[in-house]
This record gives C-alpha cells, structure tokens and sequence, in this order.
C-alpha cells in the first residue's frame, strides 16, 4: 500500500511544499528515506520507528520506503519526523480513514522517542507559503503556535504528541484549531539601555537621533572610556515600533536560523546585533553548506553595531560594500544563489589609532604617525562613502560624570523620530522605500529640492572636499530627515549645512 501528505522544507527564507509518499511492499523489514535527505532526515527512520512504538501504535514489520518530492530539492532537519510518521501509519494500516482533507492539510514537527513534539524552525515561512499554496490547515508542534499565529486566514493545529494526531484524523478526539491571535499592542518593548543614561554627548545624541529617524549609517571615533559603545546600545531604545510587516521580516529569519527561543517566539524589537571582530565572513554576511542568514541580516529592520571597526579584516569591512547599498545579500553556491535581506543601520565605533589616545587631551598618545595613518586606512574609502554620520566622540568631563542625569529620555527622542517616519511613511506610501537613507536617485531628485543658496553652498561643498556622486547623494539623504526631524516640508539652507558637517574630515 501507500500513502501521500503534505509537508515543507525551507529554501533561504523562503519555503516549498514537499510531497511525503510511503511504500510498504513485501520484503525484509528495511526503512528506506530517499529525495535528497540530509543526516537529521535520514535519522528520523529511528526517532519515527521509537515514536510509533511507544505511542502504542503498530509499526509495519516488513519494506517501507519514503520519498520526499521534489527529489532535486535538498532537505534537511528534522522537521519532516511527524509527517513521516503518518505516512507509514497510514500506509500500513487497511483500515485508517482520515475525516480530514489530506491534501489540504501540512504536517511538520520533530518527534521524540516517546512520541512527543518538539518544536521546529522556519515555521513562519512554511505558515506563509501554506497560505499562498491554498493549504487550509497547518498541524505543527505546540512550541511553535505562538509564530504561526501571525499569519490570519490559515487554521492552525498545535500538537503535544503523535497520538494526539492520529485521533485528530480518524475522528476519535478532535483539536480545537489555535484562536491566538498576534497583537502588536498587546507586546510591550524593554529596552536595558536609556538615552538618559548618556552623560554629555550632545552632538553624539544628535547623530543617533537622526541616523534613528533617516536609517542612516554611522561612525563613532574617539577615545576609550568615552561612551561609544553606550550611545550604540541606546539607539534601539529611541526607533519606531516595529510595524508588523517588519514582525513578519525579522521573526522569518529568526525562525530559518534557529534563533527563536521558548521565551521569543516573536521578534517585536528592533533586533541588535554585536558580532566580535574575529567573526568569519560566514558568520557575518551569510552564507554556509547549507545557507543561512548571517549577522548583517539577522539585523535587518535594527541594528548592527561593530566595535573596534579597523580590527575587522579589511575583506570582511569590503564585503559590506554591497549590502550597505542595496540592502539585501546575495549568496552564491554551484546549486543556486540564495537572497537574504539586510537593510540596517549600521553603527561602527573605533578609536583614533592603536593606542586610542591620539584625540585625548589628557592622554599622550604612544603611536608613531605612520602607525596612526596605517591604522585608519584599514577602512576603504568605498566603505567609508557608504557611512552618512561621522562624529568625534571627545572625553566627558568629570564634572557631567558625577552630576545627575539631565539628558532626555528615550522615550521623548522616540516620538521626535516617530514623527518623521511618519512623514517618510507618507512621502514613500506608493513606493517601496520606508526611509530617506533607502531613496533611489531619482527619488532623491524628487523629494530632496534644495533652494538656490543651498545648492550654492553644495556645490562648493563638492569642489572643496571632492564629494563622490554618492556623498553628493547621500548628503541629500541626510539633509532630507534633519528638515523631517524640523518639520519642514522644504530643506532650508541650516538642514543642508548641519549635514555636511557629519561628513569625514578627510574629504
């Protein structure tokens, strides 16, 4: 006999229906799983025969062979145990009458020996595909119903154990389907880090603010001791709520990574992510036998913040080139590319040379100037052109460090920020650019009009520092969020100038 039902496999962040067919004929009792399975799928044949037998269940005593199709399509975990599973019951049994519709249905989920369920990544995608497949029903592991709730319109079964299943089918006992619905009101965000905590650092919280408010890209240099790595950890604190679009961007790639845990089963907060300077360039952009998302988008719609930037390889800085401008990594393999996006503010910190005291009045720096400029020259001017705020973080004084905290709150910034995203949500609603720092050219010609005696000052801005094409764009970018933090409908002559001033000394 046989049998066949639905399940799904994960290809990047997307994900595919797999048909899982089972043969039982005569012959020795031999388990066979062929359709390019990876190990994890090749060793369900023994969690699958441990999980019926404790559950009670009769498992067949002679050939079966499984096939996972599309054989050209690889596939790997073991989020194909329980589909396995019935699939073998279903074939093996003469008498099994479902009361479901299989071929409507999905089945997914890690099986214990006992016949319990775990739970599995990459629900959320396999959620989405079942709805735009025409799948009614998602039978999935308890774990894992909170993630699949954020897709409306799909019925979704949570079970404890494979026996729960098996009465759900044959109609003995049935399961209610999931009501949980996801709300964004109902998540509240914490945040360990508070603008007020920043002492001084008033042109630094500036900077923050409107790289916040525009998604642009910013470097801090300065001393150590000085606050950087304090300024980068407040900057989740004052972004916009996540939207839940962006919920359903950040916990899809959670949940293919396997980063989503008990306690997380949704990404309701800009994410930050802090790679250490000896990461790989696997870890970081992407990539792997089997590819999965790196660093960079693992940070997508938040924050990546790299410390000690000059200590990162020189070939791991020049592979953030093309994400930076396009938001999105591409990661090739002999079998196919794979896109993975990355649209995130990029925070970079670094101090002024090895030593770190080259730019401290208190300090005598150690470093000879050739080491100093050997030290700077790490970051590529490419890379640097990509970075919108540059700013000088000097030593706080010592009498800002023991007077009571007077900053604003991040709560204040954040409506100032929400405000102007408010105004580019507007600007861009036809289109598909959220933030200024994502306009394309022809955008930035549309929306970021400067009056005679701006355009005066950039075009000697231009010739005095030999702005690249891009710094002249991307200066534009930059003046377009100040005014929107102003505002102003218009760029004045002031939101032109203060950008200008965050660009490298250097140019």
């Amino acid at each position: 006999m046989s049998s066949k039902i639905f399940s799904a496999t994960s290809i990047g962040l997307h994900s595919e229906p797999v048909e899982v067919e089972a043969d039982i004929s005569g012959g020795l009792g031999n388990f066979v799983v062929v359709g390019l399975p990876d190990t994890a799928v090749q060793e369900s044949r023994e969690r699958v025969r441990s999980a019926i037998k404790n559950s009670s269940l009769t498992f067949p005593q002679t050939r079966i062979t499984i096939n996972l199709a599309p054989a050209d399509i690889k596939k790997e975990g073991p989020i194909f145990d329980l589909p396995i599973a019935l699939s073998v019951l279903i074939a093996g049994s003469k008498n099994f009458i479902s009361k479901i519709d299989l071929k409507k249905s999905i089945f997914i989920g890690e099986l214990s020996l006992d016949g319990t369920l775990r739970g599995v990544n990459g629900v959320l995608p396999i959620a989405i595909m079942a709805k735009e497949k025409g799948f009614k029903t998602l039978f999935l592991p308890k774990a894992n119903t909170e993630e699949a709730s954020l897709i409306e319109g799909l019925e979704i079964i949570p079970l404890e154990n494979l026996n729960e299943l098996i009465k759900h089918i044959t109609g003995v006992e049935t399961i209610s389907p999931s009501t949980k619905k996801y709300n964004l009101k109902d998540k509240q965000e914490s945040y360990a880090y508070d603008m007020s905590q920043v002492r001084g650092q008033e042109m630094a919280k500036r900077a923050m603010e409107i790289a916040a408010a525009g998604g642009h890209n910013i470097l801090m240099s300065g001393p150590p001791g000085t606050g950087k790595t304090l300024l980068a950890r407040t900057l989740p604190s004052i972004l916009p709520k996540m939207t839940l679009d962006e919920v359903l961007e950040a916990t899809k790639i959670y949940s293919v990574s396997g980063k989503l845990n008990k306690n997380q089963s949704l990404i309701n907060t800009r994410p930050f992510r802090n790679p250490h300077h000896t990461s790989s360039a696997v870890a970081l952009i992407g990539g792997g036998t089997w590819p999965k998302p790196g660093e960079i988008s693992l940070a997508h719609r938040g924050v990546l913040f790299l410390d000690e930037f000059p200590e990162f390889s020189r070939h791991l800085l020049e592979s953030l080139r093309q994400p930076l401008e396009d938001g999105v990594v591409t990661v090739s393999r002999a079998t196919g590319s794979l896109d993975f996006p990355a649209k995130f503010i990029l925070i970079a910190a670094q101090n002024p040379c090895p030593c770190g005291n080259y730019s401290d009045p208190d300090k005598d720096c150690t470093c000879s100037p050739n080491q100093v400029i050997k030290y700077n020259r790490k970051i590529s001017g490419p890379l640097l052109d990509r970075i919108d705020l540059n700013i000088e973080v000097e030593k706080v004084k010592i009498d800002k460090l023991t007077s009571a905290p007077d900053g604003e709150k991040s709560e204040t910034i954040r409506e100032r920020v929400q405000n102007a995203r408010d105004s580019q949500n507007e600007r861009f609603k036809n289109l598909d650019t959220l933030t200024n720092s994502e306009m394309k050219s022809e955008e930035v010609e549309k929306f970021c009009e400067i009056d005679k005696e701006s355009e005066e000052l950039l075009k000697n801005a231009i010739q005095k520092f030999n702005l690249s094409a891009r710094s002249y764009f991307r200066i534009l970018k930059l003046s377009r969020t100040i005014a929107d933090l102003a505002r102003e409908e218009n760029i004045k002559l002031p939101h032109l100038a203060e950008a200008l001033q965050y660009r490298p000394k250097s140019e």
